[in-house]
């Protein structure tokens, strides 16, 4: 089986767009490096680190200190699918991102995003 395109795109080339969409509604690059924190259990320097090198998203997630045991607490629809039904494990992390990324532009508290 083919390997999806975004598992070889690096994280790099689309972490401006997440910044944007949420820089648009008013919140900041800040909050953004903090899900992706939350999510990947990477420190800001390590995050900072992945972006220069470029990382793709396959060997971001695969070289993740600790995915947040909390993650399968996200729920909902991206790009109309359900999250919580994708069945291939990366994308399934990825599409994670992304939702957590569409409840920051939408608004959503910070506890909320980060399911305490």
């Amino acid at each position: 089986m083919e390997k999806h395109r975004i598992y070889t795109m690096s994280v790099a080339s689309v972490y401006p767009h997440y910044v944007a969409k949420a820089e648009k509604k008013g919140r900041t690059k800040e909050e953004v490096d903090e899900i992706i924190r939350w999510l990947t259990g990477y420190s800001q320097e390590e995050l900072e680190r992945h972006l220069e090198k470029q990382t793709d998203f396959e060997t971001f997630f695969a070289e993740a200190p600790q995915l947040n045991p909390s993650r399968t607490l996200i729920k909902g629809v991206v790009c109309g699918v359900r999250v919580e039904n994708i069945e291939d494990s990366l994308m399934r992390e990825i599409r994670y991102l992304d939702k957590l990324i569409d409840e920051l532009a939408k608004g959503k508290a910070m506890d909320k995003i980060l399911r305490k």
